[in-house]
Parts: structure tokens; sequence; C-alpha cells
């Protein structure tokens, strides 16, 4: 089983980055971004048209690079949670977690007995092909394995508590322009009940000896919300660094061409 370097880089770095893919999920996105030095990408099922065959493609291709590919599932569901996993990724995120229950759900979906029930099927991309010794994996694979539970909502606020408890949850990931309109603040990531929000999810993952994450889109956010505590930040997501990209070329030229 591929190792997970989000998690070296954890526990070698205590911090870890990565970033988001959304649009450019192509056969030679693993490869560029293993010229970078992103520790895991994040595949993104909610709000794009990738399809489980894609997710498959994508985690096979990524299996050339020692980045960890870990997938945001459309929905708290068994099937995407395992099949996910079963295709090679080694996360699941899944949005909006609001309490413990669905927090139990997830880590069930996604790690074997007796941390959790997920289906066993052996011999295939997960395991590479190979059938291994079945006690041992299931061990190395529930270790290996990232849960991502996001916090989107006032009511996953209020049960951080029983969330990160839930033996199995790895991650507290704020999804900040859901949870920021959800508390009727749309936007506003300076709002000081935002920015208190943001404490009281770092301060329930340290006291249950899980992690902090978030996606900021800029220096100025990254840095801010690492010092608040969050120790995994997301760079971005692809679509947005292309086009920002793009448009800091273009204007940079136009300006050196001058009117015509």
């Amino acid at each position: 089983m591929k190792p997970n370097r989000m998690q070296q880089a954890l526990a070698e770095r205590g911090s870890a980055v990565g970033t988001m893919i959304m649009e450019f999920g192509t056969r030679g996105v693993a490869k560029i971004l293993a010229t970078t030095p992103v520790d895991f990408v994040m595949i993104d099922m909610e709000h794009t048209g990738f399809d489980t065959s894609h997710i498959a493609d994508l985690c096979a291709w990524f299996k050339a690079t020692d980045i960890a590919p870990f997938v945001r599932i459309p929905q708290n569901l068994y099937h995407f949670c395992a099949r996910t996993l079963d295709a090679g990724a080694l996360g699941i995120m899944v949005a909006n977690v609001e309490n413990a229950e669905q927090a139990k759900a997830i880590v069930d979906a996604c790690k074997y007995a007796p941390m959790g029930k997920r289906g066993i099927a052996l011999g295939t991309a997960h395991s590479d092909y190979l059938v291994p010794d079945p006690v041992s994996f299931f061990e190395r694979a529930n270790r290996n394995t990232t849960v991502i539970t996001m916090i989107e909502s006032p009511s996953g606020l209020a049960n951080l508590d029983a969330i990160a408890s839930t033996p199995g949850v790895d991650v507290l990931w704020v999804g900040h322009y859901d949870l920021s309109s959800a508390m009727g603040i749309p936007g506003e990531f300076q709002h000081p009940e935002f920015l208190g929000a943001l404490a009281n999810v770092v301060a329930a993952a340290a006291r249950h000896g899980k992690v902090a994450a978030i996606q900021p889109g800029n220096a100025e956010q990254a840095k801010q919300w690492h010092g608040i505590g969050f120790r995994i930040l997301s760079w971005s997501v692809d679509l947005a660094i292309y086009r920002n990209a793009v448009n800091s070329g273009v204007t940079e030229l136009k300006n050196l061409l001058g009117p015509l």
C-alpha cells in the first residue's frame, strides 16, 4: 500500500500542505504536481463532474508519485467512501458533518474491523492487485487511511467535541465559505464570530489529538489561519491557480507591449 505522505509530513514537520483538483483531472496532473512540494491533493467530487471511473484513473496516476491522493465525496454514503478507497484513495473528505453519528458512519465505511465496517475486497487497486496477508493489511490500511470531516455549519460547531472525539476521525476541516454562509456572514472571514469559530475548531482538534485543516486562497489568509493553529493547509484550487497565473502573466505582457 502506498504510504500516506500527508501523515508522514505531519509526523516529521508538524504540518502538511496540499492543493485541490476541481477542473484539471488530466493524466498528466499527477506528474506535474510531483514537480512541486505538495504533500497531498484533494480531488473534489462534490462540486465537479468527476465520476467513480475518473477518480480511479486519478488515483492510479498519483501512484506514480509519492503524493497522497484524497477525495471529497459527493455525499456521506457507504459506497462513496468504500469504493473510492478501493480505487486507491488514501483519504476521504465528507462535507458538512454535524454530529457524532455522522462521523461514526464515515469511520465505519472507511475503516476495517474492529475499528469500522468497511467491506473487504483484496487483490484490487488499493492493494496493488496483490492479495496481502489480511490481518496485517487491515491494520496498516486503518492507520494509513485519513478520515476528514468538514465543519460547515453551526450544528457542526456545536458538536465539535463529539465529532473530534470519534475514534477514527483524523482531521477537522473548515469549509470557510459554507461555514461563514451558514453563520449568516458569508465571506466575512475577518468577522469576530468567524474567527472565534476557527479558534474553536482548532481547540477541539487539539483536545482530542486531531488536526485542524483549511484551504486558504492567498498568502495572507494562509499566514493568519496557520497562526490560529491550522496545521494542514490546502493551497487554493487548480482552476483559480491557473486563472490567476494567466491573468498575471498576460497583464504583465500587455504592460510590456504598451499601447499600439
